[in-house]
């Protein structure tokens, strides 16, 4: 049986429709974690799982035994989101941007997957995992070295064992005491991966070109994302108050499932290719 056979009569009705609608109108993107999942990133919301939440700024900058722990669990977690492929929900995005009909994405993703898919116009609201910066002097590295110092640092830690992944390159590791953490190499201050943590602010240059993106914007496409913060909500809501149709694929509810003019409940990797005639 074809896949998208298997979906609802409701979700192949709205499925349609806002195909249609989206065949003349220029789309915004603004994706989460959902979208990610069928490439073996995991998320903190999906359907059916209890809410998990990371490691907070505050936390993390007050802390040398919390940046120990993250930096331990970070080591065994950092290899499933560097070997992580696009799915086709990637694949179908990249192909609408080089046929003109999506202007770009928002991601509240940090796995770079839309990038190597080839998507050109993405704005990583949250940062990327690939980079770790230094909280002094901003001096920007490769997660791969950082990953070589820890391992340099800590040569007797082997990372066969079994762990269960959690997203954000993270795996649950009990045992942390002991791991060796470097410090900036330029100024000795402290390496923090170049990512937006729970707590911390979206760079306001950063949020003013999204901003700007969706005020352009014909439509508005969300997918794989509950928006259960504010950081992704505030732009599905200005995109409300322009009167900017929206369109939701997720499985599970959403914060603005009241604002769709469509909601699609389905796997993104099912149905973008179809909704957006790719």
């Amino acid at each position: 049986m074809n896949q998208l056979e298997s979906l609802s009569a409701a979700a192949s009705f709205a499925l349609d429709f806002a195909a249609e609608k989206l065949s003349t109108q220029e789309v915004l993107v603004l994706s989460g974690a959902g979208i990610s999942t069928d490439s073996g990133i995991p998320d903190y919301r999906g359907a059916g799982k209890e809410p998990r939440h990371p490691m907070t700024f505050d936390v993390f900058m007050g802390s040398a035994e919390a940046r120990q722990r993250y930096w331990a669990r970070s080591y065994f977690g950092w290899n499933r989101i560097a070997q992580a492929k696009p799915n086709p929900a990637h694949h179908a995005l990249s192909i609408a941007e080089q046929n003109g009909k999506l202007s770009a994405v928002i991601t509240q993703n940090v796995d770079q997957l839309h990038q190597k898919a080839g998507s050109k116009n993405v704005i990583d609201l949250h940062g990327r995992l690939d980079q770790v910066i230094c909280m002094n002097c901003k001096a920007v590295i490769a997660r791969r070295e950082m990953d070589s110092f820890l391992e340099q640092l800590n040569p007797t830690v082997s990372r066969s064992m079994e762990v269960e992944f959690t997203p954000d390159g993270d795996a649950e590791v009990l045992e942390t005491a002991g791991f060796q953490v470097p410090n900036c190499l330029t100024c000795n201050g402290l390496l923090k991966p170049d990512v937006v943590f729970f707590g911390e602010s979206v760079p306001t240059q950063r949020v003013e070109i999204a901003m700007k993106a969706v005020d352009q914007a014909q439509a508005m496409l969300v997918v794989g994302t509950s928006l259960s913060v504010n950081s992704g909500l505030r732009f599905v809501r200005r995109a409300a108050k322009s009167k900017i149709p929206i369109y939701i694929v997720n499985l599970g509810k959403t914060k603005a499932d009241e604002l769709a003019e469509v909601k699609i409940e389905a796997n993104a990797s099912l149905v973008l290719g179809r909704l957006l005639n790719v």
